[in-house]
């Protein structure tokens, strides 16, 4: 009495649909948001209507870079333990640039030592 469970199939089914439905809007870095994230509230400019977004693109998380429906599933949001945990993550220090990568991995200006006078 082996085999498959019957299940199986449904069970992959819906985790393919979670991360197609992850993927559907693009995702900022995280040095970008912290960018965002520091400027003034004078800069922040209010958010304009598009049809694609949901909430027509007024329900913003700027920490989450999330959008939301209507401000019950955005209040929702801000109880969640992963937007406090993000909040906290961005007021701390900046995260690393892709920059920073790059220098780690060699990648970034070579240096060649002091300049010799040449005769």
């Amino acid at each position: 009495m082996g085999g498959k469970c019957p299940h199986r199939k449904v069970k992959k089914r819906r985790l393919s649909h979670k991360s197609a439905r992850r993927t559907k809007f693009l995702v900022k870095g995280d040095d970008m948001i912290y960018k965002a994230v520091q400027k003034p509230e004078e800069e922040l400019k209010p958010l304009p209507l598009d049809e694609d977004l949901p909430g027509m693109g007024q329900f913003y998380c700027l920490h989450c870079d999330r959008y939301f429906s209507n401000t019950s599933a955005m209040d929702d949001h801000f109880q969640t333990k992963r937007h406090k945990k993000r909040v906290k993550q961005m007021m701390g220090p900046a995260p690393h640039t892709q920059l920073d990568a790059e220098l780690a991995a060699g990648m970034g200006m070579p240096d060649n030592g002091p300049k010799l006078m040449s005769m």
